[in-house]
């Protein structure tokens, strides 16, 4: 099979010939037939938010975790998820908005340096004053503040009309100590003010403001952002740290466990087929016994079955390894 028919039908070439190797290290340019990516590194055309998105990926929950997400929910409550990683903590948000048909996940990654403000709003004062100077150079007409604000993620889902969003704040534990007390206002009382704009004049009291959303602007009065339902939050945790628990009495709490062989084998099925299920015994034993002593995820044991289904011999060199490779501890 040459390369184009293996890239039309969605098999690589056997390892055998070599041929699946695009990259040969020997210098000489050519030109190569890419082979399909797997399922979940396939990215959407422009989404009605007009943002580029991958797939949505097959989700697998145990229906006891299902109702737990079902109480955060109908409690309005953030849903608090914790796990090692690659149990689908954070795919969890994404197959909330996709089954409930919610539009586009409003992301927040937390890391060290991250602030309640980030995920609120964003004003670009320093902008708005250089452009303030270049237009008076050119006696041209200013923009409006609104354009020097944007609603951050957190900010767009509390605008929310109609049905809420949803929102992930990823990694929780990775921020400052006191983050986790900051979110508490926000999640009772679900508003927030703009001082920039609640102190314009009454003949601006509607200003309209960039937003996380791509290409899409909000109108924002008197500095006062409110929405009719309070958003669906999935905040995910590693467990690297505890939170206080006056914002754990806020949250329904989700832990969600390692996949098992009979649930790993459901996962291969969903994602690429029931045929991929065929000769992948000794790479579950492999994954199995690597993840007991560390961390794996299941991500890896997928990346591992798609390779192998695509006729990749894993025991080549030190395929298995950078494919299995733990994740914790030093590289």
């Amino acid at each position: 099979m040459s390369a184009a028919e293996s890239a039309a039908t969605g098999h690589h070439a056997p390892s055998g010939d070599g041929d699946w190797r695009l990259f040969r290290g020997h210098g000489t340019p050519r030109p190569v037939a890419f082979p399909p990516a797997p399922p979940w590194r396939r990215l959407h055309p422009e989404g009605p938010e007009g943002s580029r998105t991958a797939r949505p990926r097959p989700y697998l929950i145990d229906p006891d975790d299902a109702d737990i997400v079902n109480a955060a929910l109908h409690l309005r409550r953030p849903l608090l998820v914790t796990g090692h990683p690659g149990t689908g903590k954070s795919s969890l948000a994404h197959a909330i908005a996709h089954e409930l048909a919610l539009g586009r996940v409003l992301h927040w990654a937390v890391n060290s340096r991250s602030t309640l403000q980030d995920a609120l709003y964003h004003y670009d004062a320093i902008g708005r004053l250089r452009e303030a100077n270049l237009r008076r150079n050119t006696d041209s007409s200013e923009p409006g503040i609104g354009q020097y604000i944007r609603l951050g993620p957190l900010g767009v889902a509390l605008l929310a009309r109609g049905r809420p969003r949803v929102l992930l704040i990823d990694e929780l534990d990775k921020g400052d100590v006191d983050l986790p007390n900051d979110l508490l206002t926000v999640f009772e009382e679900g508003e927030f003010e703009i001082p920039e704009l609640s102190r314009l004049p009454e003949e601006h009291s509607t200003v309209h403001v960039r937003t996380d959303d791509p290409d899409v602007s909000a109108p924002v009065t008197r500095g006062h952002v409110c929405g009719h339902e309070f958003p669906v939050v999935v905040i995910t945790s590693n467990g690297e740290r505890e939170f206080p628990p006056a914002f754990l009495r806020r949250c329904v709490r989700l832990d969600l466990p390692e996949p098992d062989e009979e649930r790993l084998r459901d996962i291969v099925a969903a994602h690429l087929g029931h045929e991929a299920l065929h000769d992948i015994d000794d790479l579950l034993e492999e994954f199995l016994g690597r993840r007991a002593p560390g961390e794996l995820a299941t991500d890896q044991l997928l990346n591992a079955v798609f390779l192998r289904k695509g006729g990749i011999d894993l025991d080549a060199g030190r395929l298995l390894d950078a494919v299995l490779h733990q994740l914790n501890g030093a590289v």
